[in-house]
């Protein structure tokens, strides 16, 4: 049986490196799995994540900022993760309707019910069975991510450039989130090695009998 499996936590706290290890341990059991992100995952997604997360402008207001992930949102749902699905295949999202409530509704201070509301109509009801959060500190994750580009690897973008304050109130909704639904949530410590944290994430997965 398929399962959605989605990715949260600050940027740097490590989602990445974690889906990668889960995907070799799927493929070692013989299972199908498709990787994907938002914003991003169709070619719709990927032509509004610049207009999202460049730093070079034009900056939506933080209403047309959650419009467009809503948008690419909408359109990984249908054109993506429901046939995945259908098809049996697992689907790992790096990122889902989670996120705008943590970064739209916590972040950018737009009225949680708003985003609740646009969440359910650009997924069609459709929800994870599994939101894996990799809770980092904001001066770990910010370390880490001055780490990654002084190794030469990406500029920080429009949304991980935010104040530290905007990310404390990112963190502080998805921690919110998962107490309110500890069922449908694993919180990991990304402060972990990764080792640990796929250790962990292999435990739980067994546990729910997902995995052999």
């Amino acid at each position: 049986m398929s399962r959605f499996l989605v990715f949260e936590g600050l940027d740097g706290s490590g989602k990445s490196s974690l889906m990668k290890a889960l995907e070799a341990e799927l493929h070692k059991g013989g299972l199908s799995f498709h990787r994907t992100r938002e914003p991003g995952g169709t070619p719709l997604g990927d032509a509004v994540r610049p207009l999202i997360l460049s730093k070079d402008g034009p900056n939506p207001v933080p209403r047309a900022e959650l419009l467009l992930y809503e948008a690419s949102r909408a359109q990984h749902v249908e054109e993506i993760i429901r046939p995945k699905l259908k098809q049996n295949i697992w689907v790992l999202s790096d990122r889902f309707a989670a996120s705008s409530v943590a970064f739209q509704a916590g972040g950018r201070e737009i009225a949680e019910a708003d985003v609740h509301w646009l969440n359910r109509f650009a997924t069609a009801g459709l929800e994870p069975d599994l939101t894996v959060l990799l809770d980092l500190s904001v001066d770990l994750a910010r370390g880490r991510r001055g780490h990654r580009t002084g190794q030469g690897g990406d500029e920080e973008d429009r949304i991980e450039a935010e104040a530290d304050a905007f990310h404390d109130r990112v963190r502080a909704s998805f921690l919110e989130q998962a107490e309110r639904a500890p069922d449908r949530w694993l919180v990991l410590n990304a402060a972990k090695t990764p080792d640990e944290l796929l250790r962990a994430l292999l435990e739980e997965l067994r546990r729910r009998g997902w995995l052999a």
